[in-house]
């Protein structure tokens, strides 16, 4: 059974076609290339200039998906609550460093929506989620990153939820000439990988650089049988059994990471690039022609913002030990796990030579680690080459 067929299987769609087609006569907002929908100010309270040329709204719905099931597993096994903070990072992150992506640095506002099954999900729960939430919002404030918790809203759904959703929206107004857009990466521009494991100044422990995609396939293709039995809750019934928990590893099994068990490596939370961002925008906006958040779609993910531009990425971080353990557990073509999980570094920039050096250096500061990793050519069509110490594909 080929990978595409597994995911489909199971209820999960990478290429989230019908997501696509349900959306496709929308309007693209004012910019159609940049990573987030743009929209005019409509925010601002003057409406004499309601549609003024001068600022513009942005706001980005995602969340933690899948991986609060993770930490229901890992929860009932272990009693560790803090897991749940983690959650709350992970549905913050996957918005605010989208947001990024379209030139969004600072000043965002944030709401939370969690749905849980109230015969499985006790208020503690939900107060770590809620207090994780504000706790990454007061350590954004200390690097200089200010995103207000304006509240949300929580659901007792036990008629359609099995156990917890754990989802965010935020928000940001903008200047429009601040406003980054995938369509104005050129041949000749290098691309800049910010890696997605490791450990900055502002974390607090090692990330492994899972994120929050691909963790439907993570969870039952790494954890072994025992779980299907123990938490029925924990998956869909109609998902054909072999394709449940079908690896043989137990959430507290030790790692190649020191002091990391498999549970801890699966649901490190999402690291943000946020401060290490703000600070590259700060002085080299100009020259930043494009930023891309190598999440659903991983080392593809680009190919949504470009048109005649072939990516070459050649010289890639090793790959983390979260993905070589998911990937021996799963046997997933390396081709196809390029395609699903980051596999080393989760933010990209695409920028002018001549900054490339000092965007390095900027990185390095946050003891972040960063590397040209590959470099854009003319092409008659888009596409993106990987090529790593697991092979090269062309997509």
């Amino acid at each position: 059974m080929n990978e595409a067929n597994k995911y489909e299987q199971r209820g999960v769609s990478a290429s989230k076609t019908d997501v696509k087609t349900a959306i496709k006569n929308l309007s693209k907002g004012l910019y159609p290339k940049a990573f987030c929908k743009v929209i005019p100010d409509v925010l601002n309270e003057n409406k004499k200039s309601l549609f003024g040329p001068a600022y513009c709204n942005i706001m980005h719905a995602d969340g933690a998906g899948t991986k609060a099931v993770l930490a229901y597993l890992y929860w009932k096994e272990t009693g560790d609550l803090s897991v749940w903070k983690g959650i709350a990072q992970d549905a913050i992150v996957m918005n605010t460093d989208d947001l990024i992506c379209a030139g969004a640095t600072d000043n965002m506002v944030l709401t939370s929506t969690i749905g849980r099954n109230k015969f499985r999900i006790p208020g503690e729960v939900v107060s770590a989620v809620i207090e994780g939430t504000q706790e990454f919002c007061d350590l954004m404030a200390k690097e200089h990153i200010h995103i207000t918790f304006a509240g949300g809203e929580t659901a007792d759904m036990g008629d359609s939820i099995r156990t917890m959703v754990v989802d965010s929206t935020v928000s940001a107004r903008l200047k429009r000439s601040d406003v980054i857009t995938g369509d104005r990466i050129q041949p000749g521009d290098l691309v800049i990988g910010l890696a997605s494991a490791g450990q900055t100044r502002y974390e607090q422990a090692y990330c492994s650089g899972i994120g929050s995609n691909g963790l439907t396939s993570a969870r039952h293709d790494v954890l072994c049988k025992d779980y299907a039995a123990k938490y029925p809750e924990s998956y869909d019934n109609q998902v054909d059994e072999s394709l449940v928990y079908s690896g043989d590893k137990h959430l507290t099994d030790a790692t190649e990471v020191p002091g990391m068990n498999v549970g801890q490596l699966l649901l490190s939370p999402t690291r943000t690039y946020a401060p290490v961002m703000k600070t590259v925008l700060e002085s080299f906006r100009p020259s930043v022609h494009g930023i891309i958040h190598c999440s659903g779609g991983a080392q593809t993910k680009v190919l949504n913002f470009i048109d005649n531009i072939h990516v070459v990425k050649d010289h890639l971080f090793k790959t983390p030990p979260v993905f070589t353990m998911i990937q021996a557990s799963s046997q997933t073509p390396w081709e196809e796990m390029y395609k699903v999980f980051n596999m080393g570094h989760r933010m990209e920039l695409y920028v002018k030579e001549n900054i490339a050096d000092e965007i390095i250096k900027i990185a390095q500061y946050y003891d972040l680690d960063a590397q040209v990793i590959g470099h854009c050519e003319a092409s008659d069509r888009k596409q993106v080459t990987v090529k790593g110490e697991h092979g090269t594909y062309r997509y």
